[in-house]
């Protein structure tokens, strides 16, 4: 009996290993998402109407975008994310920011979109929201590039482009990028 205990451990001890998985697999499962919100990206609000929802982003959530407004007048952020199995983007106009200026009160056009599905929700001209922007630095390496952080607020809500639902907009935060390097 002794002389069989020692051959099954024998066996079980000349198994072989476990297989590793692929190259590939290892390295996507340790590489980073690289960041497209500086790595500080934020967006916290709570929406309320045809969207209900309260959304507190991170930077790994976020997919922050940039781009200038006509005739180079001011910034657009932009922020989507997957919410509630759907892709949500939230785009905050800011008509008189500049790099580098930061204050309080800034005239804000905001649209929200639920992307592929034709729904738009956007303010009605720019007396509707403002922004408080606290943070309006630079973003090393790539020039022209900057971290842009503050609040938005509105009065009202965001009218239904194409029907007649609302989106309210309470208490919403955002860090993001601006990008003024193709002006």
């Amino acid at each position: 009996m002794a002389a069989l205990l020692i051959l099954v451990g024998a066996l079980a001890a000349c198994k072989e290993p476990a297989a590793e998985p692929p190259a590939e697999t290892q390295n996507a499962a340790t590489a980073e998402v690289e960041s497209t919100c500086g790595n500080a990206g934020l967006l916290i609000a709570s929406l309320s109407g045809a969207i209900d929802v309260h959304l507190d982003l991170q930077d790994r959530d976020l997919r922050c975008e940039s781009m200038p407004r006509p005739n180079s007048e001011g910034v657009r952020l932009r922020f989507s994310s997957e919410v509630n199995g759907e892709r949500l983007a939230i785009i905050i106009a800011l008509p008189a920011l500049e790099p580098e200026l930061t204050g309080d009160g800034f005239d804000s056009n905001v649209t929200i979109t639920v992307e592929n599905s034709g729904r738009f929700f956007s303010t009605p001209n720019l007396d509707t929201c403002w922004s408080d922007i606290a943070t309006n630095e630079p973003l090393p390496p790539r020039a022209g590039v900057f971290l842009v952080a503050g609040s938005l607020s509105c009065v009202g809500p965001l009218g239904e482009i194409n029907g007649d639902a609302y989106v309210d907009v309470q208490n919403l935060r955002f860090s993001g990028i601006a990008d003024w390097s193709a002006r």
